[in-house]
């Protein structure tokens, strides 16, 4: 019965849930002990610990009110979208957006895009093209995020798809063309996809795109057409998403220092949790999302195709004081005072780190100026 429906359905597996299965997913949410814990300490981060008992069952009849009338998955985002609505007035000082014009609100794009937040980077994509009145992406977001089943039905509600990155061997071969074919479907199909432009987030504000990746798009294509043909096809814009201040920079500074210094660092088992919520939670100051130009034209490798990526991630990037204090270039005083006060908050270890995370940005575009000038 499953190979019957893997025949009908190629990406069963993977893709994000359609419509008619909403319903079924959203009462095993409400029905999920785990998932309501979570919702719990998310919404009473003060009460849940000895009152949790007391908490969760309200939490549940409120939660199950609240996705009640939900019928498909553009119910479930209206109902994301007034969440993001709050987080955004709470946590931002403003969100800006450069390039929509350049794209046609009729056509399927493949986002490729730097990578600073698990969770923030593909929502702030979807909040400008939301508020521009163009359709949300689908969002790529790799397995090792969803060990929890609650975070892989939430997450596959909201237009996720998966990213088998645990396959190993010839199972991963399998998996990449598998992911290769359904990026393909997508935006023939008219869905646009965003996809960040390595594994993992950029941790140290270098943004360089993987030609691994280059190549996982080209898989599915390798026999039918060349890369160029492929770049045409899948219409790849570059996505530039700078923060003025990332809620993740101790946490990554820390980490930075701890290689570095002690040549590993152990991840605690729900680093990746906390890093979400804080990331949605925490100030972020200015953010901006630029949209480069879909790419055409003749690339022979992989490589040079991820150096046009990085090109325009480079050149596009929305610099703040942040990031001009940090690689010393001019601000005011008090913008020089408000990132030296950043940090002293962190150990002296990963103080070196933290400034590094956000000069880099400056330097990249700096040396892009350059070279195209």
């Amino acid at each position: 019965m499953n190979a019957q429906r893997q025949v009908q359905d190629p990406f069963q597996e993977i893709r994000p849930y359609r419509d008619n299965e909403v319903e079924a997913v959203l009462q095993r949410l409400v029905r999920d002990d785990e998932c309501i814990s979570a919702l719990t300490r998310y919404q009473f981060p003060n009460a849940s610990g000895p009152l949790g008992w007391l908490l969760r069952p309200l939490v549940r009849i409120a939660v199950a009110a609240r996705v009640g009338d939900i019928e498909d998955v553009q119910g479930f985002q209206m109902m994301v979208a007034s969440y993001m609505q709050k987080m955004i007035a709470r946590t931002t000082t403003r969100v800006s957006c450069s390039g929509l014009e350049r794209l046609d609100s009729n056509e399927a794009y493949l986002f490729v895009s730097n990578h600073r937040d698990i969770a923030m980077d593909p929502a702030f994509v979807n909040w400008v093209r939301y508020q521009g009145g163009m359709s949300t992406v689908r969002i790529a977001i790799g397995d090792n995020l969803l060990r929890k089943p609650y975070v892989s039905d939430l997450m596959r509600l909201n237009k996720s798809f998966i990213v088998n990155r645990s396959a190993k061997g010839r199972e991963m071969m399998t998996a990449l063309t598998q992911l290769s074919a359904y990026i393909d479907h997508s935006v023939c199909g008219g869905h646009s996809v965003w996809i960040a432009q390595r594994e993992g987030r950029a941790k140290d504000g270098n943004d360089r795109t993987d030609p691994a990746l280059m190549k996982m798009f080209y898989m599915s294509h390798r026999k039918q057409r060349s890369l160029s043909e492929m770049v045409e096809r899948l219409n790849i814009v570059p996505v530039s998403i700078s923060y003025e201040l990332d809620p993740c920079d101790a946490l990554k500074a820390q980490e930075l220092a701890a290689v570095a210094l002690h040549g590993s660092y152990q991840k605690s088992e729900f680093e990746d949790i906390n890093s979400i919520v804080r990331g949605i939670t925490g100030d972020k100051g200015a953010v901006h999302v630029a949209f480069g130009t879909p790419l055409s034209g003749e690339f022979e490798s992989p490589e040079q195709l991820a150096a046009e990526i990085d090109r325009q991630i480079h050149l596009n990037y929305r610099l703040h004081p942040t990031n001009l204090a940090a690689a010393g270039e001019e601000v005011d005083a008090e913008q020089r005072q408000a990132f030296e006060a950043r940090l002293a908050s962190v150990d002296a270890e990963a103080r070196p780190f933290l400034q590094q995370m956000y000069a880099n940005p400056v330097i990249n575009q700096r040396q892009a100026e350059q070279e195209h000038s």
